[in-house]
């Protein structure tokens, strides 16, 4: 029979896999420098040459949850740090006038899903 703690650990480990798999890709992308991200840096009025710069800071999201197994007080500020990532990313659509909020909001819900399930998984700390 599977239990509460155990279900909450499904979850904890499940949710926190995707995130980082998504913000890997996602990564990846700003990386290489590909056209849809360079297109929506331009949509937003944000200088090319952060690209590098965000694309590392979603690796660095993506290794911070998956070091969050060994380290469980990093996974907790990696996901809080992913979110505050996503809140900045809305700041910028809402800046230029942007509604074309899908992406975002599914990154978001799934930083958000993520901080949950590790305060629920580990406590603050």
């Amino acid at each position: 029979m599977i239990t509460g703690r155990t279900s909450v650990f499904a979850s904890y480990v499940t949710i926190n896999i995707l995130a980082s798999v998504f913000t890997a890709i996602t990564a990846v992308t700003y990386l290489i420098n590909h056209p849809f991200p360079r297109s929506q840096m331009e949509m937003k009025r944000l200088p090319l040459s952060w690209m590098p710069r965000l694309g590392a800071a979603l690796a660095a999201g993506s290794l911070g949850l998956l070091a969050g197994f060994a380290v469980p007080a990093l996974g907790t500020l990696t996901s809080l740090c992913l979110v505050l990532y996503f809140v900045g990313a809305f700041i910028a659509h809402m800046r230029v006038g942007s509604r074309n909020l899908v992406g975002w909001a599914v990154f978001f819900v799934t930083t958000v899903a993520t901080l949950v399930v590790n305060v629920a998984y580990h406590g603050l700390w």
